[in-house]
């Protein structure tokens, strides 16, 4: 049956139930009628068709009614007392509503809420007692916003006893008087009983109350009304068994229409990273005020065009689903994706606690149902049910919606969101053609200035970032200086959605130095090795054809690792991981992991490039940046491959005590000292025989003081003029296309590293390294550099003296064959190396050799150059003054030989 504009939606509960609505002629316009199922103390309930919770409707009616009110409130109040007066709406029915009145009034707001939040103190509570879920917490980032004397202005969707306000104002006037309480509801239903009681807790308080309603009214409900809703919620169940064949209570004709959906398949799931500014609330949980409002206010028409880039072309009807509490930020996303979108395409409401009968009939309010497993792990005591009304399209096509763009807090984006028959995202799948998941960041409050501590909690710190440690300092004022991310075209040739680079753009600042100059700091022990940068390696013809080559062989190989990766990483840590790969070599490694989650399942998954530095650690304000924006327990840090296991080690101790799991995710790990991998074989990964022009045409990163300052990012440069020998793309491409012949094989592959008894790292790399160390009379082993990829580094950007090559490695080596001859570099065959092959940077007085700590390895009082204690005897080190140093005069060693070397990886 179709339903009619004449039909309201309470017809079928008045007919059946004998309930009757009283008094203003608008009141039908404003809500329909339902059962609610397993609530005795209330058998009806009210449905709203202009709150935005269970009815979808047009964002512009839900927002504009919240404001209509908020402006006669500021009318009733007058200028002056206006301006002081704070809104406190209820959870969870009423936090957009409130959020609108306030937007109407231009005041600061507050809603109650039902999840505790560690590390912020209740200031205030109470019960509802007719409500499914009783309990209320008032949880303010600052204390002081319920302790003024200005009228206080308390939101919900319906009045109907009012024991819920007088709860409320009983509770915070003994903790803050004050003489002015406006009361604001869309609809006021109160008897008269009810009026009198509100004017009698009025008076014997002393204060003024007044009350400002859309509607008013009353429902007129008979005596046997719990049994007689019993019985409907009982036929209805039987019926929705005989038409959908399965016993769920009140699915009705909306569970038909879902079997229909599975059979004909699932939608695609698209994730979109709408980069939240930082530290702007979400919603009103712990306060709102009109700074936040204007910011909230910039930004929209950027976020709205990200989540327009998301949904498909041709949709003409899209809801915007909320959750729960979190209200207000989806109904100002929905409203301005209406705004970019045009037309009358666009719908807003969110999911709910409330369990509701289901009745596909016209003249019933929630037509079908949607249940699902709780996703945000409540700690409240509620029902773990939750609900989704009127999403299915039920009996009528009409209703379908092509899109759901499904918006939920960074709490609320766990496995049970995605996981398991019954979870929310599988079930809109079935009901739809696209399914859209933007997750934003829940606010962690930094509390007022000499607010003690919760006992038992985090620290503000904490909950604002990562928790305190010396490799990642936090301050209280971290939010408010967070810098944005750069996004391609501006910065790189990647495109914005593949990366979010958490980087500062120095692209134009000279940090390329002369040779002598950057030579003389490094070997006075001045310089670190990421204060500069060496001047990018330009590949001869020959090179680059071997570039190519390598890429066309490997290309199914890098495939497969990729796909193994990316599917351990989808087992263990779940749909909502965000990828974030050390730039600048694991960048394509992470854009390939996300788009292998794309093409085999759907998923869009956000993705970062951090900076770490050897000796210096992981760019804090990058995981403070990634903290503000994420759970730490879902960020996976991401590389191209291991060599010893240094920068291993680097980023293990950085990120200890912080929250973030310091388990790096790599394509090759032949060091052996990762866990999760695509294989443990030292191969050509091609990325590795190129530097900028592979890699987004983005440098290594640079940590100097004077140009990053304590609330920077590490920074980078952007070679845009580079772009004519840009082969990133390419390098991408060439991969991804192989996605689907290896598919299988990553699965399978994917199963073995699960079962693998040998999967936890041994470190045999490391150990590898410290015996050709004693081998080769070298006394630092950050200056022996293992496997295929640090061995080309060593040709591309160190002084290298000389090269160990397994006997018998074939292609893999042809590119390190051709730069070690043209920098004059000996290739050693060696027997038995657990590498395919291993780099030697020239030990003492050499140009770029540096230690542990990235500073210069300090020579011997008169060494003579070349000299290396404990070298074997008559060691050929390589044509030209010095071993592999390089002219100046020399085309193709020189731009390589100034390199003081940056960890890329």
């Amino acid at each position: 049956m179709t339903a009619t504009p004449q039909t309201w939606t309470g017809r079928w509960v008045a007919d059946r139930a004998g309930i009757t609505l009283t008094g203003s002629e608008r009141l039908p316009e404003l809500v329909g009628l339902a059962l609610r199922s397993g609530n005795p103390k209330r058998s009806h309930l009210l449905v709203s068709t202009v709150l935005g919770k269970h009815v979808p409707q047009r964002p512009s009616v839900v927002h504009g009614t919240g404001l209509e009110l908020g402006r006669r409130v500021r009318e009733l109040l007058g200028a002056r007392a206006a301006e002081r007066a704070v809104v406190l709406g209820y959870a969870e029915t009423a936090t957009g509503l409130g959020h609108s009145v306030a937007d109407g009034l231009d005041a600061p707001y507050l809603h109650s809420t039902r999840r505790p939040v560690p590390g912020v103190a209740p200031v205030g509570g109470f019960e509802e007692e007719h409500s499914h879920a009783t309990s209320h917490l008032l949880l303010p980032a600052d204390p002081g916003l319920l302790a003024g004397d200005g009228p206080l202005v308390l939101v919900d969707d319906e009045f109907s006893t009012g024991q819920t306000v007088l709860n409320t104002i009983r509770d915070l006037h003994a903790r803050h008087p004050r003489g002015h309480y406006v009361v604001v509801a869309l609809v006021d239903l109160r008897s008269a009983a009810d009026r009198r009681r509100l004017d009698l807790t009025a008076a014997e308080l002393g204060v003024r109350l007044d009350l400002v309603a859309t509607a008013s009214g009353g429902v007129e409900l008979p005596e046997d009304l719990p049994s007689r809703a019993e019985r409907l919620i009982a036929e209805a169940a039987g019926e929705a068994a005989g038409e959908a064949g399965v016993a769920s209570p009140g699915a009705g004709r909306a569970a038909a229409g879902c079997l229909e959906a599975e059979a004909a398949g699932v939608a695609p799931l698209a994730r979109v990273e709408l980069d939240w500014p930082a530290g702007l609330p979400d919603g009103g949980r712990h306060g709102f005020t009109a700074p936040d409002r204007a910011r909230l206010d910039a930004e929209l028409p950027r976020l709205a065009g990200r989540l327009a880039e998301a949904v498909p072309a041709g949709a003409r009807r899209v809801l915007v689903l909320g959750f729960e509490e979190l209200m207000y930020a989806p109904l100002r996303l929905a409203d301005a994706l209406a705004e970019r979108l045009g037309g009358d395409r666009v719908r807003f409401s969110t999911t709910t606690r409330s369990p509701v009968l289901a009745v596909d009939d016209p003249g019933y309010a929630i037509r079908t149902r949607l249940a699902f497993p709780a996703h945000d792990d409540p700690q409240d005591g509620g029902s773990p049910e939750r609900y989704a009304y009127n999403v299915a399209p039920g009996s009528d096509p009409a209703r379908r919606f092509d899109a759901v763009v499904l918006v939920v807090d960074d709490v609320a984006d766990t496995p049970a969101l995605h996981e398991g028959e019954r979870a929310l995202l599988g079930q809109l799948r079935r009901v739809t053609d696209q399914v859209v998941l933007a997750v934003l960041p829940s606010h962690r409050p930094v509390p007022a200035p000499g607010s003690p501590p919760v006992p038992g909690s985090p620290s503000a710190v904490a909950l604002l970032s990562v928790p305190a440690s010396p490799s990642v300092p936090a301050s209280p004022s971290a939010v408010e200086v967070l810098p944005a991310p750069l996004y391609g075209p501006a910065f790189s040739s990647y495109p914005a959605e593949e990366v979010a680079w958490l980087l500062k753009d120095l692209s134009g600042v000279a940090l390329e130095a002369p040779t002598e100059e950057r030579e003389e700091a490094v070997q006075n022990g001045g310089a670190h090795y990421a204060e500069s940068l060496p001047v990018e390696y330009q590949p001869s013809p020959e090179y680059q054809e071997l570039f190519h080559q390598a890429l066309r062989d490997s290309a199914g190989r890098i495939a497969l690792a990729v796909g193994t990766v990316a599917e351990t990483l989808l087992r263990e840590r779940g749909p909502g991981l965000v990828l974030a790969s050390l730039a600048r070599a694991g960048t394509p490694v992470g854009i390939l992991v996300r788009r292998w989650l794309a093409f085999a399942h759907g998923l869009s998954v956000p993705h970062y490039a951090v900076s770490i530095v050897r000796g210096r650690g992981m760019d804090p304000v990058a995981l403070r940046y990634l903290a503000a924006h994420h759970r730490a327990g879902d960020v996976v840090f991401v590389d191209g491959w291991t060599g010893k296991g240094a920068i291993t080690r680097e980023l293990a101790g950085t990120l200890a005590g912080s929250g973030f799991d310091p388990d790096l995710a790599v394509l090759a790990d032949p060091g052996r000292c990762v866990r999760t991998y695509g294989t443990r074989d030292d191969f050509l990964i091609p990325s590795a025989c190129l530097n900028s022009t592979v890699s987004g045409l983005v440098s290594r990163t640079v940590l100097r003081a004077g140009l990053i300052g304590p609330d920077d990012f590490h920074g980078a440069k952007h070679y845009a003029e580079l772009a004519g020998s840009d082969v990133s793309a390419a390098f991408l491409d060439a991969v991804a296309a192989r996605f689907g012949e290896v598919r299988a094989a990553a699965v399978a592959g994917a199963d073995r590293l699960a079962d693998d008894p040998h999967r936890a790292p041994d470190w045999a790399g490391w150990a590898a390294v410290e015996r050709i160390s004693a081998e080769y009379g070298i006394d630092n082993v950050n200056l022996v550099k293992p496997g295929v990829g640090e061995t080309t580094r060593v040709l591309l950007r160190r002084v290298p003296w000389r090269i160990l090559a397994r006997r018998g490695a074939g292609a893999d080596l042809d590119h390190v064959r051709l730069l070690a001859a043209q920098r004059g570099v000996e290739v050693e065959e060696v027997d038995g190396l657990p590498y395919t092959c291993v780099g030697l940077i020239h030990p003492r007085y050499s140009r770029g050799a540096t230690g542990g700590d990235g500073h210069a390895v300090a020579s011997a009082p008169g060494a003579v150059p070349g000299a290396v204690p404990g070298a074997v005897p008559g060691v050929v080190l390589g044509a030209g003054s010095g071993a592999g140093s390089g002219s100046p005069s020399d085309p193709v060693s020189d731009p390589v030989s100034i390199s003081v070397p940056g960890r890329d990886s």
